[in-house]
């Protein structure tokens, strides 16, 4: 499996579906890595509905050979036929999860808790994302991740590391110093006009800081 990095994109489905795959196709388009769907749904939509939803992803992403990982539910990501999971936290069945998801990838957000990159490394998790870096209404449930954390993180590990919370093109620069391999976006990409143009720039941001 190549090595996982660039920008990766975190779907809301609580958001209108229709807009929604529009921005999608778009910023697939732009050159996107990576897409989670966010475990957060419209009260008391049935599973058939998820895996409507799912399915549609994956038919977007698929012919760009994008994964979609799903947030948290790794049993509804194994249903669906997805690449994979992501956990906020360490789940209590993990065993069992990481047996279900065999081959699949599976990734973890840590905060400023060194243990949890060291508990992910030894179990082989396929990459970590550090939230938040910056402030963000989208995730007001992460604390604010001090950068010397950060670059502790590859003291511990090699696997590839993501940022996340309340990154813009404005302040990417502030992550000159860091080694991580990519950022996880929600607004930066989806309340824009040109989702496309977004991800270029993004990309072309990370390009410009990584390049020594």
């Amino acid at each position: 499996m190549k090595r996982l990095e660039g920008v990766y994109l975190v779907i809301d489905p609580k958001r209108n579906w229709e807009s929604l795959f529009q921005k999608l196709d778009g910023a697939l388009k732009g050159g996107l890595s990576i897409v989670q769907v966010w475990n957060h749904w419209p009260e008391n939509i049935p599973m058939e509905k998820k895996l409507e939803f799912l399915n549609k992803i994956k038919t977007y992403c698929v012919s760009f050979d994008v994964p979609v990982l799903m947030h948290d539910d790794w049993e509804l990501a194994d249903l669906a036929g997805l690449e994979g999971v992501h956990f906020d936290e360490i789940p209590n069945r993990f065993g069992e999860a990481q047996r279900t998801l065999k081959g699949k990838t599976i990734g973890i957000t840590v905060g400023n808790d060194l243990d949890k990159i060291r508990w992910a490394e030894e179990q082989n998790i396929d990459y970590i994302s550090f939230c938040a870096v910056f402030p963000s209404p989208s995730v007001d449930s992460c604390e604010i991740v001090s950068q010397k954390n950060i670059r502790m993180a590859r003291t511990i590990t090699e696997m590839p590391i993501f940022l996340s919370g309340g990154i813009q093109i404005t302040n990417l620069k502030y992550l000159n110093k860091l080694d991580f391999d990519g950022v996880a976006i929600i607004s930066g990409i989806l309340d824009g006009a040109n989702p496309a143009k977004a991800v270029q720039e993004y990309i072309l941001e990370l390009q410009k800081i990584k390049t020594p």
